[in-house]
């Protein structure tokens, strides 16, 4: 029954399968069907419109080929001048295409230098290390961006012609950065020392004042203009320029310059070339082998290339311009000298496609006949097996029905036989406990019979020891006895050893805190040497690094100490305004002669000699004073942990002493009580 089952399971899915397959086959022969007959309507479409523009494309040839003829008849050196015209345009187009390519290559190199100089101004290129750093926010000085304002010379616009005299004329201000808060200059100040960037100088605006000016100064004689004429600054930063330019008058040279230095006396001056007076009369001027742009001179740099850039931006723009329109106008001329050879290809092509388009036409109407007889073969074959299918599921539910009756019987069977085997193992289960208890039971009888056999063995022997035991004792007793009078004996040389070796302990002890002092002593006495000598070492190298003089090589020269006397007493006279002394005067008195030896090392002193060896010998005395501690404390916690361990010893040594002298005490006890 079981293989007819699979049997009939097996032959429906085939019928399934093959009932699937037809469906399949039948929408795809209606979607090819219906595709087919679209592409026949598109096709039949396609080619009356292939028609229609073959006709127009006709009639457009025609009617140009009527107008090149009218244009042939009216002139034989049309096509002539139109060849010759666009070969022109051609060249012209060319020249254009390489003059815009040198036009862009100049413009894209004045955009890079541009980009640069503008670059290095932001960075701040030219200016103090610490205003560099403080400008490109290194080392942790980015916190302070929202505070800083920039550099001053970068809000600056200054005449490109004054721009060395107004930079000789700032100076050192030159490097200023501008602060937009004033509390953060400290921060900033402290920051630039911790990490060593070098200096900067703060500029902050609202702590400048102008002096109010009653009288407008005259420009002197010979002055190109005031300094601060040539500078225009932000409103906040005007006072603070005018303060520092107000009074500087800028000359074409320097002799000019000197010229009126000698009638304006206070007055500073500056040049063109960037040489400096200042109004104490300093001349400040020269220049380095190589000398690098600075801030000003970029910024007027930035603004001719600027200028150049637009300059080379409109010729572009106007170079293009013409290369569109020659491009244009060769695009036309061009277009009429392909426009007839293009229109007989077109014509041709779509009679082409037409021709082909027929074909297609033809091939389709043959399809659509088969799909269509392929179809009506389909749906017969798929009205039979949707019979043969419905016949089998009645066969198969009738099937399935007698299947659940006999499964539902065979569970029946399955639970009898199994309550069945249960019962039996449980019969199994209970027998198996009875025998071990059994063989259990043997073996502990003989193991009890084994017993008795031993203890009895065990009496006998115990017998024999309790005799020999008396015999012993009885010896042991008289032994004792002997042994006790020898004890003592023993405790009474012991008691006088005893009284000796205390009188030995104390003598002892007085000779080792005698020794003790000594040594302790000798040890003062030795760091005291150590200590001396380290000092006298320190001064020799120290006069040996500071004055070039080896003490133990020195000798007196007197002549030598009296010249340099003489020297350093006219040095101090003349600085006085007293007369000079003679060799005989009462200057080389000894109070003087000290007086002027103090003068010359506090001189010495004043150069700042550098002990260079002092971090060197000082890191050596420190590795030997944690070298030395390191020791002492090794040697201390070995004596804690040596007096430990004897202390763990005489403990364990007593309780294992007393534990034993425990057990022999018991086990005499035991004995005693059996043998007597």
């Amino acid at each position: 029954m079981h293989k007819s089952r699979t049997e009939r399971d097996a032959r429906f899915q085939q019928l399934q399968l093959a009932f699937s397959k037809s469906e399949s086959r039948i929408s795809a022969i209606d979607e090819e069907l219906s595709g087919t007959k679209a592409r026949h309507d598109l096709t039949g479409a396609q080619i009356q419109q292939l028609a229609n523009e073959i006709k127009n494309l006709g009639e457009a040839r025609e009617k140009l080929a009527r107008q090149i003829a009218v244009s042939l008849k009216k002139t034989g050196q049309r096509p002539i001048d139109v060849e010759a015209s666009l070969r022109e345009r051609e060249k012209l187009l060319s020249e254009t295409e390489q003059h815009l390519a040198v036009v862009e290559r100049a413009l894209a190199e004045k955009r890079s230098r541009l980009d640069v100089l503008r670059q290095l101004n932001e960075q701040g290129e030219g200016l103090t290390e610490g205003s560099q750093a403080l400008l490109k926010g290194k080392h942790g000085s980015e916190k302070f961006r929202d505070a800083i304002a920039g550099s001053l010379v970068g809000q600056l616009e200054v005449d490109p012609q004054f721009i060395q005299a107004i930079e000789a004329a700032l100076g050192r201000n030159l490097h200023a950065i501008v602060l937009k808060d004033a509390n953060v200059a400290s921060a900033i100040i402290a920051l630039l020392k911790k990490n060593k960037l070098g200096q900067a100088g703060l500029l902050i605006p609202e702590l400048t004042t102008s002096a109010q000016e009653t009288v407008e100064k005259v420009l002197p004689k010979g002055a190109l203009a005031w300094a601060h004429d040539k500078v225009t600054a932000p409103q906040p930063l005007e006072p603070f320029v005018r303060q520092l330019l107000g009074s500087v008058a800028v000359f074409s040279d320097l002799e000019q310059a000197l010229e009126c230095k000698k009638r304006e006396l206070g007055l500073p001056m500056a040049t063109l070339a960037g040489e400096y007076i200042s109004a104490e009369g300093i001349v400040f001027g020269g220049s380095r082998e190589v000398r690098s742009a600075s801030l000003l001179e970029r910024k007027a740099q930035i603004v001719d290339l600027e200028k150049e850039e637009a300059a080379l931006g409109k010729e572009r723009d106007l170079t293009c311009a013409k290369r569109d329109e020659a491009k244009s106008t060769l695009e036309i001329a061009s277009q009429l000298q392909r426009e007839f050879s293009d229109t007989g290809g077109q014509i041709q092509n779509l009679q082409s496609e037409k021709t082909a388009l027929d074909r297609q036409v033809a091939v389709a109407d043959e399809r659509i006949v088969q799909l269509e007889s392929e179809l009506q073969t389909a749906r017969d074959q798929f009205a039979k097996e949707e019979a043969d299918l419905a016949a089998f599921e009645a066969a198969q539910q009738r099937t399935t029905f007698r299947a659940e009756e006999l499964t539902e019987k065979i569970n029946q069977l399955r639970l009898t036989i199994a309550t069945e085997r249960q019962r039996h193992e449980s019969l199994i289960a209970q027998r198996e406990p009875m025998a071990a208890r059994d063989a259990e039971l043997s073996e502990l009888i003989a193991v009890r019979q084994a017993d008795i056999t031993t203890y009895e063995n065990k009496l006998a022997v115990q017998a024999q020891e309790s005799r020999d035991s008396e015999r012993l004792i009885e010896s042991r007793t008289a032994e004792r006895e002997k042994v006790e009078a020898h004890a003592i004996n023993i405790a009474k040389q012991r008691v006088t050893q005893l009284a000796t070796i205390s009188d030995r302990e104390i003598e002892l002890r007085r000779l080792r805190d005698s020794l003790g002092e000594l040594q302790e002593s000798r040890g003062q006495r030795q760091v005291r040497e150590s200590q001396l000598q380290m000092n006298i070492e320190n001064i020799v190298a120290h006069i040996s690094r500071s004055y070039h003089v080896d003490l133990r090589e020195f000798a007196p020269d007197k002549a030598a100490f009296e010249k340099t006397l003489r020297a350093q007493v006219k040095r101090t006279e003349k600085l006085e305004g007293g007369a000079p002394a003679t060799p005989g005067s009462p200057e080389f008195a000894p109070p003087d002669l000290e007086k002027v030896v103090a003068e010359l090392r506090t001189q010495l002193d004043n150069m700042g000699p550098v002990n260079l060896d002092a971090v060197h010998e000082y890191d050596e005395l420190e590795e030997r004073y944690k070298f030395l501690e390191a020791q002492n404390t090794d040697l201390t916690n070995s004596r804690s942990e040596l007096l430990d361990v004897i202390a763990r010893i005489n403990s364990t040594t007593r309780k294992l002493f007393a534990d034993t002298f425990e057990q022999v005490r018991a086990n005499f006890r035991e004995m005693f009580a059996e043998l007597f």
